[in-house]
């Protein structure tokens, strides 16, 4: 009895080993194509449904597809119902493993085939070069996951007779309510749905349990996947927070219809079931089709549940890092999409100060705490970014993770030239100083409802007309320094706030110029694919 509860035990551990490798292979073998994907077919809250489910299907991981969706949400690519209809498809997507499951690991018995397939998984994990390896770890995964099943059966075999669920009944709400208890309990301990719901698909196939008890363990196993949810967004930023919450929502909206749905299928599964294998189709049938009719019922009404997620969930004060959230660095895509955000606010911020500086030149100056919230936004953001996964070839994320860098590069200097504002009091005695100031007011103020590439070439637009100034202006003041009282430091202000106002329009025309590879902007549906921007210093 303990040898064979031993060999189930490690039949669950080999299935989420499994799962586990299956889905990083596969994550790696998609790259940024599961962002890309998401943000190219979701329009609404129906299309982010179905390119939530199949793109879950295929990756086998709900939590990628969540996590992509929170990071195209910060860095504004996608409203939060779009995303919301994501999270939705994602539950359907997740369903999938079990028909894989029923299929393939009972009707075919793929335990022992899938023993060679396991050792060239590894070969391949341990000596092939880039997505061969990345391929290998998912068909390395992919075997232990019918590994761990036929380990299970063999496992669960030894209880036939010797242990059964006989004392809770599927036929009285009382029993049914600790069936569903159970699987909650299963899914704590595992962490998994998909290796609770492999667990009652094997303890259906030895008998251990019957079609009835296994359903209601299995709504169980779908609610309680939502408490490691909730609980990895505690501390999260409010989009993290929000779709933990409307994930915890929906499954125990899903789990109500679908335990009063329980007789209905009985009624249905029990005429249909003729040979082996059919009440695990049955099984897994039962959990897609309550995931599909709770997404149907919510559908129609995404945008109110979505509102009322973000009443129930609201924002934090506003932060320039609120959208930083370290548990995106899983996920390197979506971390850019994060960072981006960030450093776009924390642009943002620094142009108005340069702005309000250069309108009212001598009589503003940037508070001093204004100040320390922007470097500390940059020590944050260049902390996150630092963070980031590194990507063993060159890549877009390999790109965007450079362009970061200069990015923040340039925002470390743009902000040591906020601090450099007694340079500015010399603007109003200069004409043309006041001149290019005013006009590089102007500009920033008109730049912004335009992207980041047009932003760039407006900038280097400006740089360029104050670099053709600039050695006019500084051989003017010179050659005018000897009739005129003007002492050294007077002439050193002057040429010193040229350079400022070059240097200046130089860093925000770098910004934006970066951020264009930066953000990696996804086509929409119907649009073409954008073109890369090189990254220059």
């Amino acid at each position: 009895m303990i040898d064979d509860v031993l060999i189930a035990l490690g039949g669950v551990g080999l299935f989420l080993l499994g799962i586990r490798m299956l889905t990083g292979g596969l994550r790696g073998l998609a790259g940024g194509m599961l962002r890309r994907l998401l943000a190219r077919f979701t329009t609404n809250a129906t299309t982010g449904a179905a390119t939530g489910a199949v793109l879950t299907a295929i990756i086998q991981s709900s939590s990628a597809t969540t996590v992509t969706a929170v990071g195209l949400v910060g860095a504004g690519f996608l409203t939060f119902p779009q995303a919301l209809g994501i999270v939705l498809g994602a539950n359907i997507g997740t369903t999938a493993t079990g028909w894989i499951i029923a299929a393939i690991g009972f009707k075919l018995e793929l335990g022992l085939i899938a023993m060679p397939l396991l050792v060239i998984g590894v070969v391949a994990t341990m000596f092939a070069p880039g997505r061969w390896r990345q391929a290998g770890e998912a068909l390395a995964g992919f075997s232990l996951l019918f590994i761990g099943v036929d380990t299970m059966q063999r496992g669960m075999a030894g209880f036939e007779g010797l242990f059964t669920l006989d004392s809770l009944s599927s036929g009285t709400i009382a029993g049914r309510l600790e069936l569903v208890a159970l699987g909650v309990a299963i899914t704590l301990v595992t962490h998994s749905s998909s290796a609770g719901v492999a667990t009652a698909l094997t303890a259906l196939a030895v008998g251990t349990i019957s079609l009835p008890q296994a359903a209601a363990m299995v709504i169980g196993m779908n609610v309680g996947t939502t408490f490691d949810a909730v609980l990895a967004t505690l501390g999260g930023s409010a989009a993290v927070r929000r779709t933990g919450v409307a994930h915890m929502v929906f499954n125990l909206g899903t789990g109500i219809l679908a335990f009063f749905l329980l007789d209905l299928f009985s009624a249905v599964a029990a005429p249909r079931i003729h040979g082996p294998g059919d009440e695990q189709f049955a099984l897994v049938a039962f959990h897609t089709v309550f995931n599909v009719l709770g997404v149907l019922l919510v559908l129609p009404f995404a945008g109110a549940f979505a509102r009322f997620m973000e009443a129930l969930v609201p924002d934090r004060a506003p932060s320039l890092t609120g959208m930083l959230d370290k548990r995106l660095l899983t996920d390197a895509p979506a971390a850019c999409d994060a960072a981006t955000a960030c450093a776009r606010a924390v642009s943002a911020e620094l142009e108005h100060h340069v702005r309000a500086a250069l309108t009212g030149l001598a009589r503003h100056r940037v508070p001093d705490q204004d100040l320390e919230r922007i470097r500390q936004a940059l020590e944050t953001l260049t902390d996150f970014v630092a963070g980031i996964p590194p990507t063993p070839s060159p890549s877009r994320v390999r790109d965007r993770i450079s362009a970061l860098l200069h990015v923040l590069d340039h925002l470390h200097r743009l902000l040591r030239r906020c601090e450099n504002d007694e340079r500015l009091s010399i603007l109003p005695h200069d004409r043309r100083l006041r001149r290019l100031g005013r006009v590089l007011a102007a500009l920033i103020s008109g730049t912004g409802d335009l992207d980041d590439t047009a932003r760039a070439a407006r900038y280097a637009r400006m740089e360029a007309l104050i670099r053709r100034q600039e050695e006019a202006f500084r051989m003017d003041v010179i050659s005018h320094a000897s009739p005129v009282p003007a002492t050294m430091h007077e002439i050193a202000m002057r040429l010193d706030a040229m350079r400022w106002l070059h240097r200046t329009a130089a860093h925000l025309s770098r910004i934006h110029f970066h951020m264009v590879v930066a953000a990696d902007v996804p086509a929409r549906q119907g649009e073409g694919e954008p073109a890369p921007a090189a990254v220059a210093g």
